[in-house]
């Protein structure tokens, strides 16, 4: 009876520990990167913002905080921009999926914190390994949580990753290296 009790009470203490991973809710979590345009004719290029939907992820709140997410790169999209036609969107969007993310050989793009240090009253400093275009690095996000949502911004740069960002005319017409990286992800309700 005392080893039923014990087992029983085990799992009872567990629980709340268990209960603070909650799954990240893709419908309406969001990550939004800003590519910007540089060079000495900039000015005939195109800024761009690409949509890159979370498939899957958690957020745990419990004693070891911690949050990861994964997103498949042939969903990311290049938002549309009324100062381009179509067919350039198109081509911007192939040129994406194709010379810069190469989805074929690299699907998937994932965030795993190793820690997470709270800095100030819903403000946390989360330090991580994102995993793009094949190379593993290290990042570090500070993240605001208000009601619901936890969000923040970071920038990287391509380079960092192996990508080497478009660059056209010799340089005259060249993506910036660093990509400014915004987000607002939601936990499913318990």
């Amino acid at each position: 009876m005392r080893l039923k009790i014990a087992g029983l009470c085990a799992v009872l203490a567990a629980t709340p520990v268990l209960a603070q991973e909650r799954a990240i809710d893709t419908q309406r979590s969001t990550i939004t990167i800003h590519v910007g345009k540089a060079g000495l004719l900039s000015a005939a290029a195109h800024e761009h913002w690409v949509s890159a939907p979370i498939a899957s992820g958690v957020i745990d709140e419990g004693s070891a905080p911690r949050v990861e997410f994964q997103v498949q790169t042939a969903s990311m999209m290049v938002k549309p921009d009324p100062k381009v036609d179509a067919n350039t969107h198109d081509q911007i969007q192939k040129e994406m999926e194709r010379m810069t993310l190469d989805t074929a050989r690299y699907p998937e793009i994932s965030f795993r914190s190793t820690q997470v240090e709270k800095v100030a009253e819903g403000q946390f400093k989360v330090e991580g390994v994102l995993t793009l275009h094949g190379a593993a690095k290290p990042v570090t996000v500070y993240v605001k949580h208000e009601g619901a949502s936890y969000t923040g911004r970071s920038i990287i740069k391509q380079t960092d990753f192996g990508i080497k960002p478009i660059s056209i005319g010799g340089g005259m017409i060249r993506i910036k290296d660093p990509v400014d990286i915004d987000f607002v992800i939601f936990s499913r309700p318990r």
